[in-house]
C-alpha cells in the first residue's frame, strides 16, 4: 500500500480539527462578530472573554509542544516571516469592515454553509477567489503596490521573546505566564465561570489550534517530503479549496483545504443533529450586494493582514506573534465601524459616535 503524502496527512488532520470547529460554531455559537456585537452594542464582554480563553489554552498547549521539542515555533509562518505592521493593521481594518457587512468572518461563513445558508456559498466563493487573487492574481499587484517597500517596519519576533529578554526568564516560562495572565483575566467574571457550555467551547477551540500544530509539525513531518508548520486560518485556504476543486487531478491536498471541508462537514452534522438545518437565501439584492462586497473585503483584507480572526486571532496568538494583537485590534475597530454604519446608515455617524465618546 502506498504511503500517504505529507500534504494528505496534514489535510486529514485539518479535516478532523475542522469537524470540531464546525461543531463549536453551531453548538456553542463560537463566533467573532457575535462577540464584537455583544461588546459594542450590548456591553457584554463574555464572548470576547471566551475568545481569550481559547487563546490562553492554545498558547499554553503550543508552547508545551515546543518545550517538549515536538515542534519548533520559530519555523511557524507568523514568527519566521517578516510582517509589515502597516499591512497587518490596514488589512485587519478592511477585513473587520467586510466581516460586519457579511455578518460573520470566513470561519463563520463556512459554519453557515453547513447550516444550509446559500448566501454564504456566494460569500465563500467571492472571498476565496479574492483571497487567492490577492496572493497570486490581479489584486496581488494592489497589495504589493500598497504594502511593499523598504520603508515598511517589520518584525519577526514573538512577545514571549521580548518578555524573556526583559526579565531573564526562559522563553517557555514567559509564554506560560502570559497564558496564565490571560486566563486569569478571562475567568475573572463570576457569571462567566458558571457558564460551563461556553467554557467548554472556548477550551475546545484552543485545543483544536494546538491540534493544528500537531497535525503539520508532528504527524505530517517527513524529512523527504517537507511540510510547513501551520495551524488553522480561513482566508487563503478558501481560495485554495476552490482551486483544488477545479484542478484536483493535478494538485496536492493541503492542511487548509482539509480544514475548510472539515468545518463545513462538522457544522452540517451538528445542524442536522440539532434539527436546525434550514435552506436560506438573500432577502433582496441589497443583502446580496453586502455579501459580495463584504466577501471581497474579507478576502483582500485577510491575505493582506496575513490571517483572519482565526489565523491571526488564534493561530498567530498561540505562538504569541506580534502581529496577533495588532491584527485583532484592527479587525475589532473595522467591525465596530461596520456595525455602526449598518445601524446608522451613514458613513459619518460612526465617526461622530467615536468623537462624541471621546468628549464625554
Amino acid at each position: 500500500m502506498e504511503a500517504l503524502s505529507a500534504g494528505t496527512i496534514a489535510a486529514l488532520g485539518g479535516f478532523a480539527g475542522g469537524l470540531l470547529l464546525g461543531f463549536a460554531a453551531r453548538w456553542g455559537r463560537f463566533c467573532t462578530l457575535k462577540a464584537v456585537e455583544d461588546a459594542v452594542l450590548g456591553s457584554d464582554f463574555s464572548g470576547l472573554r471566551i475568545w481569550g480563553l481559547a487563546i490562553a489554552v492554545a498558547t499554553a498547549g503550543t508552547y508545551a509542544l515546543d518545550h517538549a521539542g515536538l515542534i519548533d515555533i520559530a519555523t511557524s509562518f507568523y514568527v519566521a516571516s517578516p510582517t509589515s505592521l502597516i499591512a497587518t493593521a490596514l488589512g485587519g481594518l478592511i477585513f473587520g469592515l467586510g466581516m460586519a457587512l457579511v455578518g460573520t468572518c470566513g470561519f463563520g461563513t463556512l459554519a453557515r454553509i453547513g447550516g444550509g445558508d446559500l448566501k454564504s456559498v456566494v460569500t465563500f466563493l467571492i472571498m476565496g477567489i479574492t483571497a487567492y487573487a490577492t496572493l497570486r492574481g490581479a489584486t496581488a499587484y494592489l497589495r504589493v503596490a500598497l504594502f511593499s517597500g523598504p520603508e515598511q517596519r517589520e518584525t519577526s519576533a514573538s512577545f514571549a521573546n521580548s518578555l524573556a529578554g526583559a526579565t531573564g526568564l526562559s522563553l517557555h516560562v514567559a509564554a506560560y505566564l502570559i497564558a496564565a495572565a490571560l486566563l486569569t483575566v478571562c475567568l475573572s467574571s463570576g457569571s462567566l465561570r458558571g457558564q460551563h457550555k461556553k467554557l467548554l467551547v472556548g477550551t475546545l477551540v484552543g485545543l483544536v489550534i494546538v491540534w493544528g500544530w500537531v497535525s503539520t509539525g508532528i504527524l505530517a513531518a517527513d524529512p523527504f517530503d517537507l511540510y510547513p508548520l501551520e495551524s488553522y486560518t480561513f482566508s487563503a485556504p478558501l481560495g485554495e479549496t476552490v482551486i483544488y476543486a477545479m484542478t484536483m487531478s493535478g494538485s496536492s491536498l493541503k492542511f487548509g483545504i482539509g480544514a475548510v471541508l472539515g468545518v463545513v462537514a462538522g457544522a452540517a452534522i451538528t445542524s442536522l443533529f440539532q434539527g436546525h438545518f434550514r435552506w436560506e437565501a438573500c432577502d433582496d439584492a441589497r443583502e446580496m450586494r453586502r455579501q459580495i462586497f463584504g466577501g471581497f473585503l474579507m478576502g483582500f483584507g485577510g491575505v493582506t493582514a496575513l490571517g483572519c480572526t482565526v489565523g491571526q486571532g488564534l493561530s498567530a496568538a498561540s505562538v504569541l506573534a506580534w502581529s496577533a494583537p495588532l491584527a485583532l485590534g484592527s479587525i475589532f475597530i473595522g467591525a465596530w465601524f461596520g456595525l455602526q454604519l449598518l445601524v446608522s446608515g451613514s458613513v459619518l455617524e460612526p465617526v461622530r459616535s467615536l468623537l462624541g465618546s471621546q468628549h464625554r
